[in-house]
C-alpha cells in the first residue's frame, strides 16, 4: 500500500478537526464572554532511510538525510482568553471584568468559574447566573432594596429609596497561572485542572486582576473575518489532501493496469 494514502488521510482528519474548532468559534460569536479556540498540529514520526552525516560509498559524509514523513495529527486545542469587547446594557446585574479574572460560582457544591457576568436574581434574592448557580460569596438583595450599585473595586451595595445602605459585600475575582489549562464545561463555565494551577483570589483592581464594570457585558472575542479566512484555508487544505489521496489511487490503478 502506498504511504501517501495514509499520509493524506491523516491530513484530512486533521483538517476536519480544524474546521470543527472554527465552526464552534463561529457558532459562539454572540455568546457572552466566549473565548475562541485554535487547533494546533504536529507532524508524525518519520521513516529514516539514511541519517545526515553518515559516510557514503566513497567515504564522503552525506550533507542531508533521507527521511519521509508519515503525516500529521492534532496535538491540542488552545483557548485564548484575550479581552472581548464591551456591550453597554444598562442592566444593574450585568457585570463585565475589564482585564484578567473570573467570577466564582457554586454548582451543586463545586467551585466553577466564569467570565460571563450576565447575572440574575433568584426567588430568594440571591445573585445567580442564568442556570441558577450562585455567585460566590453569596449576596442576597433585600426585598425592599430599590438600587444596586457595584464599584469597579467589587463593592456591592443594596440601597433603599432614601439611599440608605441595607446590605453590602465585596465581590472577589479569581485568576490562574495558566487560564488556557482550564477545562471548559459548557454553559460559559470552567473548572481548574492541574494544568491551570489553583485559583488565586484577589480584589478587583489589584495587580494582575481586572476591574468590574456595572451595566456592561463582555462579548465574545471571536473575530468573524479571521475565522472565515481560517475556514477557507481549512477547506482548501482538506481538498488538497483529498487530491493527494486521489492521485495515489490513480498511481495504484496505473500499476495494476500494467499487468493487463
Amino acid at each position: 500500500m502506498m504511504r501517501s494514502l495514509w499520509t493524506a488521510a491523516t491530513g484530512m482528519v486533521a483538517q476536519q478537526t480544524n474546521i470543527d474548532v472554527i465552526s464552534n468559534n463561529l457558532a459562539n460569536v454572540n455568546t457572552t464572554a466566549f473565548k475562541k479556540s485554535r487547533a494546533e498540529f504536529e507532524d508524525l514520526m518519520y521513516q529514516t532511510l539514511s541519517v545526515a552525516g553518515t559516510l557514503n560509498e566513497s567515504g564522503d559524509r552525506l550533507p542531508t538525510g533521507f527521511q519521509v514523513g508519515m503525516g500529521v495529527r492534532p496535538v491540542t486545542v488552545h483557548k485564548f482568553f484575550s479581552q472581548g469587547s464591551f456591550q453597554n446594557t444598562g442592566n444593574t446585574l450585568d457585570i463585565a471584568i475589564e482585564g484578567q479574572g473570573f467570577f466564582k460560582l457554586n454548582q451543586d457544591g463545586e467551585d466553577v468559574y466564569t467570565r460571563a457576568g450576565n447575572f440574575k436574581l433568584d426567588n430568594n434574592g440571591r445573585i445567580v447566573n442564568p442556570n441558577g448557580y450562585a455567585l460566590q460569596p453569596e449576596f442576597t438583595v433585600p426585598t425592599d432594596a430599590t438600587t444596586l450599585t457595584i464599584t469597579e473595586k467589587g463593592r456591592i451595595s443594596a440601597l433603599d429609596s432614601n439611599g440608605n445602605e441595607l446590605a453590602s459585600a465585596d465581590i472577589p475575582i479569581y485568576n490562574f497561572v495558566n487560564p488556557s489549562g482550564l477545562k471548559a464545561m459548557g454553559r460559559n463555565l470552567y473548572v481548574e485542572t492541574d494544568g491551570s494551577g489553583s485559583a488565586t483570589q484577589g480584589t478587583p483592581g489589584d495587580t494582575n486582576f481586572g476591574t468590574l464594570a456595572q451595566g456592561y457585558l463582555e462579548t465574545s472575542n471571536v473575530e468573524m473575518v479571521d475565522e472565515m479566512v481560517g475556514l477557507i484555508i481549512g477547506q482548501r487544505a482538506y481538498e488538497v489532501n483529498s487530491k493527494a489521496m486521489t492521485t495515489s489511487d490513480g498511481l495504484l490503478q496505473t500499476a495494476i493496469n500494467v499487468k493487463r
